[in-house]
């Protein structure tokens, strides 16, 4: 999406607004993407759950979140074993099917078929498919440089495939926008939370996704341009329960569940998404932004099953995230799987 295309959104009602993030939410030719490749940009298309954007973003490239897709993996089926989950079939079959195409691919071990996924990947595509390596003890105190050490290997692969040096200011820069972002999308979860009348969990669902198959500088736009408008929406509080939805940190729960338990209940918190929401405050902009990067993955996130660590005891985190939204009950889900 280029600021062209943004401008003609301005103006427009916030229901007409909400309703074509919608349609490019489910459109699975990615609109967003191919102008940015027909324009002569560079796709970097990154596994659930958690990736540092900033690094991809910083060498000129569009950080594209692959989270699967409601279609069938026809080619897809004969690349892995028939009991794997959906969610690596459909993510290869977009690849495959040439929905959407990649100059670089990047998973990470989150789950035994994950760690398997760039191999499997990297059969099937010419362009370099690699593996991140989250720590796995993130209570180390060896693991922010550990992992500032990760981001830099990786950084290095990024700057060949993006064509371009990148620079302690040009990741600065980046930092910058994505702190920007999150600060939006705390912004969207505070409304979701505190008048969840104004938003529905299927909005403000579709409104946080797009976010991963747009340039961050757009996403940016939008969120400022539509939150102010939530806000002073003229819906009226009615009698729901308030609920928090747990479970969809990998596999995202189609669209259409996500707004039939919005008709009956208020979401007013998730962990839908969690990677794009995974740094819970702004990075700081001074030093040395890949140890920031790091020391913000585990010091200044969230709570996920992806990530072991001590600290971050999952029932009592839930428990706090149940009291902090002053919810009434909980949906818990399971991946079928995993």
């Amino acid at each position: 999406m280029n600021p062209r295309t943004f401008e003609t959104w301005r103006g427009k009602a916030l229901d007409d607004v909400l309703y074509e993030c919608r349609e490019l939410f489910e459109d699975m030719s990615f609109p967003t993407v191919r102008r940015w490749r027909e324009s002569g940009g560079k796709v970097l298309g990154h596994f659930q759950v958690y990736f540092p954007e900033e690094i991809a973003h910083a060498a000129g490239m569009l950080p594209f979140k692959v989270r699967g897709a409601t279609i069938e993996a026809v080619q897809a089926d004969s690349r892995f074993g028939s009991y794997l989950c959906s969610i690596l079939k459909t993510s290869l079959e977009l690849a495959l099917s040439k929905r959407v195409e990649f100059d670089m691919f990047v998973t990470h071990p989150i789950c035994d078929a994950a760690r398997n996924l760039g191999a499997i990947w990297g059969r099937n595509f010419p362009y370099p498919c690699q593996i991140l390596y989250l720590p796995q003890n993130a209570n180390s105190p060896a693991a922010v440089t550990y992992l500032r050490n990760e981001y830099a290997r990786l950084l290095h692969d990024v700057e060949k495939i993006g064509g371009r040096r990148v620079n302690e200011d040009d990741l600065r820069r980046s930092v910058a926008v994505y702190n920007r972002n999150r600060a939006l999308l705390r912004e969207l979860y505070a409304i979701k939370r505190d008048t969840p009348w104004l938003v529905s969990a299927d909005e403000a669902y579709v409104l946080t996704a797009i976010g991963g198959l747009m340039p961050r500088q757009e996403h940016n736009e939008i969120l400022a341009a539509v939150l102010p408008q939530l806000a002073t929406r003229p819906n009226k509080k009615q009698d729901k329960i308030r609920l928090v939805f747990e479970g969809g940190f990998c596999e995202q729960p189609p669209l259409d569940l996500i707004r039939a338990i919005a008709r009956s209940c208020y979401v007013v918190d998730d962990d839908l998404l969690i990677g794009l929401r995974w740094i819970l405050e702004d990075v700081p902009l001074d030093g040395d932004p890949l140890f920031h990067l790091a020391s913000a993955y585990l010091e200044k996130s969230s709570y996920s099953p992806v990530q072991h660590d001590l600290r971050k005891p999952k029932e009592k985190m839930l428990i706090e995230r149940i009291r902090n939204s002053r919810a009434d009950a909980a949906i818990l889900t399971a991946a079928k799987m995993c």
